[in-house]
């Protein structure tokens, strides 16, 4: 080799050295991209021997599965091909700097209209586990929904043992009527809206109810397996208990982050939230055949679906004929009371972050802004010469800090990348409530609230404690409170009135429960912390479908760091327009 070619040689070296390095370490940083097409259609399902045209996607009912790895980007190319509006949220997904594809209709995007489309674009970053999807404006979630399903990087392993199988199960609610008409009823009449007809297991409604036996979910399972059971709440008003008969459960992931296993037979879970459980099948079972059910657990003063939804674990035995026992002599689960707020609070305080070296727990050990939020119902004037059916004949109304929230006509999202608020939105939501009363004790005699279309605005990196406090302004009750964008650790709860002085001393700061979903106890209060380290506009609500469209949201601007890979980069171009 001369002399010459020497340098040449060394620097090509180098290069394709420095190119492996580089090249690899990206590619693996970017995982795949998975691409997704979601047709937003009419479809005709039959459940209670009643026939009604649904808004589906690609026809699909629940909706189709997303998997992915962690790392992956997904691209889902959303047409609308219905005359309703609508958006879709990647509920639990952080969406780090891709604001622009979380979803909420009037929060981070105005809705796709009819014969439009939309591609929503997204990095999963630093989760696994299972989430979910579902339309996110007016009640269009009551058909339009599924699952996501994260799988760990290629080569990571579970912190459980390996399941056999891994099976999605939805829980939701059905309608004999449609949804939209009955909200926009309830919301004409400010009464409180009618109630589902069944709830359903991954879209099943099951033999409990009027002619359904035959649209039953089965779980087939093999004996002495374990199972991964991917539970999700998709339900539009109620909070579920769940048991499967015979059968212990092990807990060990909630909102795709995962927890110390814990065992039980019950299961609490509200809308939003997600679990993730092992079920191990029994070496030698005695029957084929057990009921699996799941009922409401509520406390509130309205009506609700009291009704109890079933489905069915399916040993595969060599001589199962011999087994094969009738569905109506098998024994339901035993469930909690239906009130059994202090089941629920024992359930909830046994979740507890990993926290160790693989998976640690970054709750925030020092705060910088601290917030007081309380949330429940309340009431609005009945308009002139209409009668209203909300209480005392007023409207029902719900709220933060007695704030019901306003929808805007425009998305906040959009009005705050191009400095355009004037008239879309003001920055000036309580971080307290004006008027403290006894949130937990005698209700005021005045149940007004007040409306507006109001922000917080947080530093970028600030550190953030909000504490939620339940009211009894119209009956106590727990509300599912989902963060978007975020996930946040849920460092205290209990009973009764938040004690600024007595509370906080208790808090864990070494091992708790991160989440994107959490019920504030009925007649107590939840305190969460997080690092508002994502930019964008995001929208904090009740997962309870009643209350967002009474008014129970709020949202939060996190403004820009200083460096690039702090900001928010600019809207797709094809963002839909109001």
């Amino acid at each position: 080799m001369g002399s010459s070619t020497l340098p040449s040689a060394i620097f090509l070296v180098l290069f394709l050295a420095v190119f492996l390095f580089f090249g690899t370490g990206t590619a693996q940083q970017s995982g795949t991209t998975r691409h997704y097409k979601f047709n937003i259609q009419l479809h005709n399902v039959t459940r209670l021997c009643k026939t009604k045209s649904i808004i589906t996607v690609n026809g699909k009912f629940p909706g189709p599965r997303i998997v992915a790895r962690e790392g992956d980007r997904v691209v889902i190319k959303v047409v609308n091909n219905v005359s309703n509006n609508v958006s879709i949220h990647w509920h639990g997904i952080r969406q780090l700097q891709s604001g622009w594809a979380d979803g909420p209709a009037y929060v981070t995007q105005c809705p796709i209209q009819s014969g439009q489309s939309y591609v929503y674009n997204f990095t999963i970053i630093g989760q696994r586990g299972t989430l979910f999807w579902h339309a996110h404006i007016s009640w269009l979630r009551a058909t339009l929904y599924g699952p996501i399903v994260i799988l760990p990087k290629k080569n990571a392993s579970y912190p459980f043992p390996k399941p056999h199988k891994e099976v999605p199960v939805i829980f939701g609610e059905w309608w004999n009527a449609d949804t939209e008409a009955v909200i926009s009823q309830a919301l004409q009449t400010g009464g409180g809206p009618n109630v589902s007809d069944a709830y359903t297991i991954n879209g099943l409604p099951g033999p409990l109810y009027n002619c359904s036996a035959n649209e039953t979910f089965k779980l087939k399972v093999k004996p002495g397996k374990t199972y991964l059971l991917r539970l999700i709440n998709a339900a539009l008003n109620d909070e579920l208990f769940f048991s499967i008969s015979n059968h212990t459960l092990t807990v060990v992931e909630a909102d795709a982050i995962y927890i110390k296993p814990f065992e039980t037979d019950i299961l609490v879970i509200a809308p939003g939230q997600t679990t993730n459980v092992l079920l191990r099948t029994k070496p030698n079972p005695t029957n084929s055949t057990f009921l699996m059910a799941a009922r409401p657990y509520f406390t509130g003063q309205g009506t609700f679906d009291n009704t109890t939804v079933a489905g069915i674990l399916e040993y595969k035995l060599p001589s199962q004929k011999a087994l094969d026992a009738p569905i109506n002599s098998l024994q339901i689960p035993t469930l909690p009371p239906i009130n059994a707020t202090s089941f629920v609070a024992n359930f909830s305080s046994k979740f507890r972050s990993l926290a160790n070296a693989r998976f640690p727990a970054n709750v925030p050990q020092t705060v910088d802004k601290k917030f007081f939020f309380t949330v429940g119902l309340g009431s609005s004037p009945c308009p002139k010469n209409q009668t209203c059916q909300g209480p005392n004949g007023t409207k029902f109304a719900a709220s933060v800090n007695n704030i019901s929230f306003t929808n805007p006509t425009t998305a906040l999202l959009q009005a705050y990348f191009s400095r355009r608020s004037n008239g879309v939105y003001n920055t000036d939501f309580p971080s307290f409530p004006l008027m403290p009363f006894n949130y937990t004790g005698t209700p005021p005699n005045n149940t007004g609230v007040a409306n507006g279309t109001k922000l917080v605005v947080l530093p970028f990196n600030s550190t953030v404690e909000v504490v939620l406090q339940d009211t009894s302004i119209l009956g106590a009750e727990s509300h599912p409170l989902h963060l978007h964008g975020y996930n946040f650790f849920v460092v205290g709860q209990g009973f009764g009135n938040f004690d600024p002085q007595k509370d906080p001393p208790n808090f864990n700061l070494v091992d708790p429960v991160e989440r994107n979903t959490i019920g504030v106890p009925s007649g107590g209060w939840a305190a969460i912390r997080f690092r508002a380290d994502n930019p964008g506009v995001w929208f904090m609500h009740c997962h309870f479908e009643v209350h967002l469209s009474w008014g129970l949201k709020m949202a939060w601007i996190v403004l820009d760091g200083k460096l690039p890979n702090q900001k928010l980069p600019p809207p797709p171009s094809d963002l839909p327009k109001c």
